[in-house]
């Protein structure tokens, strides 16, 4: 198991070093490659032949691979080390670099939404293969777009505007150092560090680390809510007043390729369910010997009297590839790829990025995974995250760069999956103590990555409205206060501190609107793994397919071939009937 350590990852297989003339080279390669394909504008005709055609996309690919390997360095070496100047100046260089090369390969993204008949277009896609959704979507998407001198103006301006807001956010918070007496010493802790003692068994510990955390970002609410109402303002001026969305979440739903209403009966469902949640937070409150519930304790060990368990690093790996494994060989080779290859960065160090990302460069180089290890079980749950990314990623490997990714939705869904693989395994090696905690632990996550993520969710659309409006940061605040009101009802008793707490949730900064893919992730996976306790292995296959297909299809197209209809109420009904039973259960071993 000593082959497993805590480490940093080689980013080699990108780039040796970005001061070295090999990289300087590959910048240079792709703006030669980008200049020589502006000269096709001319020669652009909606009745080309479909190989004409397959060669400009070939050509996009190509350049899209490069641009994604030298600004994936970039990113990947500032989420190493966010507070080195040397790797925020070269991502602000590769920001800049990409909105150009962007520019450059705008005329022909405009030509296909806007110039290209629909009998021409329908013959080009009936040859495209695997692209003819992603041609079919860039054609759905054209009532939104501009024209190509403002296209230039908006990609040219996000690398000051809205990506410059989330670096400095990020800068800026990753910089926080929390000062928390542990014991009889006060310590510095970073945040994933003082977030471990909201687990604590101590309720005083507990509540001091909830206060360090949200006094931070309270005495700072100033600046971090300035950046925040900015980012809303700027999604809401590009997406409803320029371009014509519906509504700020509609341009999310847009890009993602499913429809709002598959989204608003997502939230309407996980919005009625409230009380599922709130008869388990009755019911964790027994097991703590606690009238009720404070926010401070949600995420309570559940039997105090128990020692948490602490789980090794390599024993971790271990026990994350055996649950893959247990369930198909294939996807846990690719996730042991990831190790074998050093694409992995797991200790914690002052600077990094808070968290935990998986991140795909291209189909060719296998994906790269952030996570900050402390020992604690929900840090092994998160390893089986990122690598159920990294596995969905690898599976759709074959896919062209351009539909490798799945749509946001269905991204968490591998990630959710390995997560039930991994509690099966574990659950199966334990103690009945031990099982009830992880149980416990199973519907805090639950709670965690479907409720709280939909409730997320409705409050950005709240606030995205507010903000549109003209609004406070305190005022922002009391509607935050508001929405956790209605998830807890009267099960958890909510002091005023955590009416900042939607301040330092990153999401709303990095990708607004995000949080639903958790909820949908998370609910469609519940019914993928009852399909697996039913098939048994036989299921493996029609998963690995599902996974494959990347991007290439819509979403409720290529569920619907599996039996799921995602646009009907009583699908995701289904992944709240599971939970009750898991409810049921923690009862009954009480």
């Amino acid at each position: 198991m000593s082959e497993y350590q805590l480490g940093g990852w080689d980013l080699s297989e990108i780039a040796k070093n970005h001061k070295s003339s090999e990289f300087q080279k590959k910048i240079k390669d792709i703006q030669i490659i980008s200049e020589k394909f502006e000269k096709i504008k001319s020669r652009l005709d909606p009745k080309m032949s479909s190989k004409k055609f397959m060669k400009i996309i070939k050509d996009i690919e190509i350049i899209s691979e490069k641009m994604s390997l030298i600004g994936g360095y970039a990113s990947l070496s500032y989420s190493a080390n966010t507070q080195s100047d040397e790797a925020t100046s070269l991502l602000t260089m590769m920001s800049k670099l990409g909105s150009d090369i962007s520019n450059k390969i705008l005329f022909f993204d405009l030509w296909w939404k806007t110039q290209v008949d629909d009998k021409n277009a329908n013959r080009l896609i009936k040859d495209s293969g695997e692209l003819s959704e992603y041609l079919k979507h860039k054609r759905l998407v054209a009532k939104y777009s501009l024209t190509e001198p403002e296209e230039k103006i908006i990609n040219t301006l996000d690398v000051t505007g809205i990506s410059a807001l989330v670096k400095i956010f990020d800068k800026i918070t990753n910089a926080f150092e929390y000062k928390m007496k542990v014991g009889k010493k006060t310590k510095k802790l970073t945040r994933e560090e003082l977030t471990n003692f909201v687990r604590s068994t101590s309720a005083k510990t507990r509540e001091k680390a909830y206060k360090t955390l949200l006094t931070k970002y309270f005495e700072n609410k100033g600046v971090v809510g300035e950046i925040y109402q900015n980012i809303v303002l700027n999604w809401r001026h590009e997406g409803v007043d320029i371009r014509g969305y519906k509504t700020p979440i509609s341009m999310r739903n847009i890009g993602n390729d499913v429809d709002d209403k598959t989204i608003e009966s997502l939230l309407q469902v996980c919005r009625k369910n409230s009380f599922v949640f709130q008869k388990f937070f009755i019911q964790k409150a027994k097991m703590l010997n606690l009238k009720k519930l404070r926010r401070y304790d949600l995420y309570a060990p559940a039997a105090s009297n128990i020692k948490e368990k602490n789980y090794p690093y390599a024993k971790s790996v271990k026990l994350v590839f055996e649950s893959l494994g247990k369930f198909s060989p294939k996807l846990e080779k690719f996730a042991r790829k990831v190790f074998d290859e050093k694409h992995i960065d797991s200790a914690i160090r002052t600077g990094k990025r808070d968290g935990a990302f998986c991140s795909t460069i291209s189909p060719k180089i296998t994906p790269f995974v952030l996570v900050n290890f402390t020992g604690k079980s929900r840090d092994v749950f998160t390893l089986a995250h990122e690598l159920g990314h990294a596995v969905h990623s690898q599976a759709a490997q074959d896919r062209s760069i351009l539909v490798q990714d799945a749509p946001l939705p269905l991204a968490e869904t591998a990630s959710t999956f390995s997560e039930l693989l991994l509690y099966e395994n574990i659950s199966n090696k334990i103690t009945d103590n031990e099982k009830k905690i992880m149980l416990s632990e199973k519907i805090d996550d639950l709670y965690a990555t479907i409720m709280r993520q939909s409730f997320f969710t409705i409050f950005e659309k709240d606030i995205h409205e507010q903000i549109g409006r003209g609004t406070t940061i305190d005022e922002i605040s009391k509607t935050y206060l508001k929405n956790l009101k209605e998830q807890f009802g009267n099960s958890v008793s909510l002091s005023e501190d955590f009416a900042i707490e939607w301040s330092c949730i990153p999401h709303f900064y990095h990708t607004p609107f995000y949080c639903y893919a958790y909820s949908f992730g998370n609910l469609l996976a519940l019914s993928l793994f009852q399909r697996y306790k039913k098939e048994g292995n036989d299921f493996a296959p029609a998963y690995i397919s599902i996974l494959s297909a990347g991007g290439s299809q819509k979403p409720e197209t290529l569920l619907n071939e599996y039996g799921l209809d995602i646009r009907s109420p009583k699908f995701w009904q289904g992944g709240f009937d599971f939970i009750k039973t898991q409810v049921k259960e923690l009862e009954a071993i009480n």
